[in-house]
């Protein structure tokens, strides 16, 4: 059975407190859906990471929050769309321990731990997409 979208917002990322502002509403979302307090945190955790990256590698780009619910399942997938430099190489981009902003590079590789799906599709001069699902446990 395929997800069905029960509800979609979108936002725009355009500074810091944007960022900020699509972790509370994913946030909300994660507990209005009854996700425990782990998976609430682990899905924030990524989301602000994600967020993060927008920010500091493309200046602007957006969010596409959806609730999704599969059977009885609720779940959250967030989209992050940029139109910045792209990543020229994934493989390295994803391996962890490989930063182009002086940070620990653990953002691509930790995020994609923390949901059930990830999916990355990127473009040199093009911009990136990472799509990221997480569902709750019973």
């Amino acid at each position: 059975m395929a997800a069905r979208v029960l509800s979609t917002q979108e936002m725009k990322i355009a500074s810091e407190d944007d960022v900020v502002l699509v972790r509370r509403a994913v946030r909300a979302l994660a507990e209005r859906r009854g996700f425990d307090s782990f998976a609430s945190a682990a899905l924030t955790t990524a989301v602000t990471e994600l967020g993060r990256n927008i920010w500091v590698h493309a200046r602007s780009g957006m969010a596409i929050i959806e609730e999704l619910e599969d059977g009885l399942r609720p779940g959250v997938r967030v989209e992050f769309k940029d139109l910045g430099p792209g990543i020229p190489d994934i493989d390295w981009a994803m391996a962890g321990g490989n930063s182009t902003a002086s940070s620990l590079g653990l953002g691509l590789s930790g995020t994609k731990r923390l949901v059930d799906d990830f999916q990355l599709q990127s473009e040199v001069g093009r911009g990136t997409s990472v799509r990221i699902t997480k569902w709750k446990r019973f």
